[in-house]
């Protein structure tokens, strides 16, 4: 006899919360914030190390700490978020049972397995191969089979998410359409699964090849695979933290899009074109024909830059027609002075758009034109763009959600609620002058891995220029700010968790669902203040994009 699911009201969103579904996302969640706090130490040695000044570990450590930075945070702590997140998009929205909770602790199991199984082989010493790992580089053959083991949870995650949506749909628990949150765990979902699909066709003849029973594996031939899986797990991160950003605007405004089947269309423009952006990483590649580099980073990849551009209107500009309808009409920017600022739900979430759209947005699209790629291909630019993106913008977006998750599903109020407000800015200034002046340091050509920009050991005498060290001196200072911010959001979280005061409820009823877990367009209202943002977007990109053309052709020397 199968057991009745339990479920309880919130007494914030009045939604129904499935008790199997809560403990999947509290678990995933918790160890998500655990392999943040340890990623982001290994990150601060890194950090430490290519600041010339200090120079902290030695050339081993730094590549070890390298390898164990990139794996735990790109993969490893924003995977068991989404996970989270994908839990609670469908069974908490949509207000149904999850499909299959006991695979959801199979699928829990084998992701904390694979990941520390990788951990443990990059600690021993004889795996630095860095998060892209390319051959001939061979890590040790357990380090494979814990990224397979930890890819196959994910997997299994996905299709629980997937299942819960058919449970939903069969039990008749919502009306309609999915909301367009649950849309976009939806679209992060399917690009989860592409993403996975091509670490395996990749990381499972590696591991062969590692144990020796394939003799060779063609390097090219593992840069192209390795990147649908390695650039894919951005845009499942992007897919994500977007779905994170209009969660956000509808809990605290009561937002809804300013186009409901818009921002749908912007999203199905990822599933078909934003996958082939990977081919950025692969432009110096002589084995590659122009054609392919040519259509993969313009013709192609701007149909998905058009959609994120889309998500960076419509969600500041939901926002604004939510202010100015509660009578914050005075000017063009009322509505946004007198926006939350002191609530980390809101200035983690609105940080994290800003940053990501001038900095990871203007970046990508720059790096990813074949001709001006050839410049900062390597350098420290590339790192400085994708911290932008991860840190700055998903990794800052998925604290804001915590922010509310933590009084919602475990029931507790926020500890220290003075750094919790401080928090979001120090990270994300942190985090902004890390990736602005990393991708300056780029651009002057320090390199991407090289653990002594000062070339110290070399048999010939190599100097950059002096702007060179002082950008890398200011990367170090707000690395270190960056890893303060991010230590403070761990202590909250977990001091909230563990000694937080309980969360007591009114006797009067909850409140109706949010308007998160509901489909709809907002009122026609005009968003004058959010047209000028996005005004001042473009006139940045353009100036930025041709000083990039400045610099390339101050490389063609004529006589």
């Amino acid at each position: 006899m199968v057991a009745k699911p339990v479920f309880r009201t919130c007494g914030f969103t009045g939604l129904k919360i499935h008790d199997e579904a809560e403990k999947l996302i509290k678990i995933n969640a918790v160890t998500a914030i655990v392999v943040l706090a340890v990623g982001g130490l290994f990150g601060l040695l890194v950090a430490l190390t290519r600041w010339p000044t200090v120079h902290l570990l030695p050339a081993d450590l730094f590549y070890l700490a390298l390898t164990a930075h990139g794996i735990d945070i790109l993969i490893v702590w924003c995977i068991f978020f989404e996970v989270a997140l994908m839990y609670f998009a469908s069974s908490i929205l949509l207000q149904t049972r999850i499909a299959t909770p006991k695979m959801g602790w199979v699928s829990y199991a084998l992701m904390v397995l694979g990941a520390a199984i990788t951990n443990w082989k990059v600690l021993e010493g004889n795996s630095s191969v860095m998060m892209t790992s390319y051959v001939p580089m061979q890590a040790d053959p357990l380090f494979y089979v814990g990224l397979i083991l930890f890819a196959v949870g994910a997997l299994i995650a996905c299709f629980i998410f997937l299942g819960t949506l058919v449970v939903a749909k069969a039990e008749k628990t919502y009306e309609g359409s999915i909301p367009l949150v649950t849309f976009g765990a939806l679209v992060a979902c399917i690009i989860a699964i592409y993403t996975i699909a091509s670490g395996a066709i990749i990381l499972i003849p590696t591991f062969l090849w590692s144990i020796g029973l394939i003799s060779h594996i063609d390097p090219l031939m593992y840069k192209v695979v390795w990147w649908g899986m390695g650039h894919s797990s951005q845009q499942i991160n992007v897919a994500a933290h977007i779905a994170v950003w209009y969660a956000i605007a509808a809990i605290l405004f009561g937002a809804k899009p300013l186009s409901e089947k818009v921002s749908r269309c912007a999203y199905l423009t990822y599933i078909f074109f934003l996958q082939i952006a990977s081919a950025h990483h692969l432009l110096v590649e002589p084995g590659l024909s122009s054609a392919y580099k040519i259509f993969n980073t313009s013709y192609g990849m701007y149909l998905a830059v058009l959609g994120s551009m889309i998500h960076g209107l419509t969600v500041p500009g939901c926002i604004e027609a939510a202010q100015r309808r509660r009578g914050f009409n005075n000017g063009m920017f009322e509505w946004l002075r007198k926006a939350p600022w002191g609530n980390p739900v809101f200035s983690g979430m609105f940080l994290s758009l800003i940053l990501f759209g001038f900095l990871g947005g203007i970046s990508g699209v720059t790096m990813g034109v074949e001709q001006i790629n050839i410049m900062i291909h390597n350098t420290i630019y590339v790192p400085g763009h994708f911290h932008a993106t991860v840190a700055a913008g998903t990794t800052l977006a998925f604290m804001a959600i915590t922010y509310f998750l933590v009084p919602v599903l475990f029931r507790r109020e926020l500890v220290m609620p003075g750094l919790a407000k401080l928090q979001p800015y120090l990270f994300g200034l942190g985090m902004g002058v890390f990736s602005l002046f990393m991708m300056g340091a780029g651009t002057l050509g320090v390199s991407r891995r090289h653990w002594d920009m000062a070339f110290s050991d070399a048999p010939h005498a190599f100097a950059h220029a002096p702007a060179a060290f002082l950008m890398m001196g200011i990367v170090g200072v707000s690395a270190v700010i960056a890893v303060i911010g991010g230590a403070l959001f761990v202590l909250v979280i977990v001091g909230s968790v563990l000694f937080g005061k309980p969360v007591v409820h009114s006797a009067a009823p909850a409140p109706a669902p949010s308007p998160v877990a509901s489909y709809g367009n907002a009122e026609h209202v005009a968003v004058p203040g959010t047209f000028a943002l996005a005004l001042l977007f473009l006139t940045m990109f353009v100036l930025y994009y041709f000083v990039n053309w400045k610099y390339l052709a101050s490389t063609w020397i004529l006589s």
